[in-house]
């Protein structure tokens, strides 16, 4: 079980980019080399909440699982890249290879915009179909800007500059989550 605080993933993500009419395009698969990005779980314990989730990579697959607890003002748990970066302007959103649960997910990205000098979080919801595996995508233009839970006004997201890439669970339901991703790429 992972505590609230981050903790660093021990596996990474190979990223690949191309060239499509001049606009980067974005490939992450999950693999157990330390050629990518690493990953970190942030759960509510950072404000007292109880929720233990985060990932492990098994078979090429990141599994994003836990129990999430509403005990303690809680409700949230996350897994996030750290050092991170990428220009995904020219692309439309992030498509996902997922198996879920029938619970609803945030993709979250993060640019260097700050608010109360804290970064800002760009999210949008996806609920994948449960217990079987399907592509979700999730457009740019669906995302609003928001900062611990609270939505802000702006400002918009700058695709040139992302710095993090996540998975977030916040639903209000207490119990055992279980998220695969076996990519996500740019369209």
């Amino acid at each position: 079980m992972m505590s609230g605080v981050s903790k660093a993933v021990g596996w990474a993500l190979v990223l690949s980019v191309g060239a499509v009419a001049a606009a980067e395009e974005l490939h992450l698969d999950f693999v157990s080399d330390q050629d990518g990005p690493r990953w970190s779980a942030v759960n509510d314990g950072v404000m007292g909440g109880l929720s233990q989730g985060g990932a492990r990579m098994k078979a090429g697959v990141m599994h994003f699982s836990g129990t999430l607890s509403l005990e303690n003002n809680g409700g949230f748990a996350s897994v996030r890249t750290q050092n991170y970066r990428a220009d995904l302007s020219g692309t439309k959103g992030i498509r996902l290879r997922v198996f879920g649960d029938g619970r609803t997910y945030q993709l979250r990205v993060s640019t260097d915009a700050r608010f109360r000098q804290s970064r800002i979080a760009y999210k949008a919801e996806f609920t994948p179909q449960k217990g079987e595996w399907t592509e979700v995508d999730v457009p740019f233009v669906n995302m609003v800007p928001s900062w611990r839970g609270r939505l802000l006004e702006g400002p918009e997201l700058d695709l040139s500059k992302i710095t993090q890439i996540g998975i977030l669970l916040g639903d209000k339901k207490e119990g055992p989550f279980s998220l695969k991703v076996d990519w996500m790429k740019s369209f």
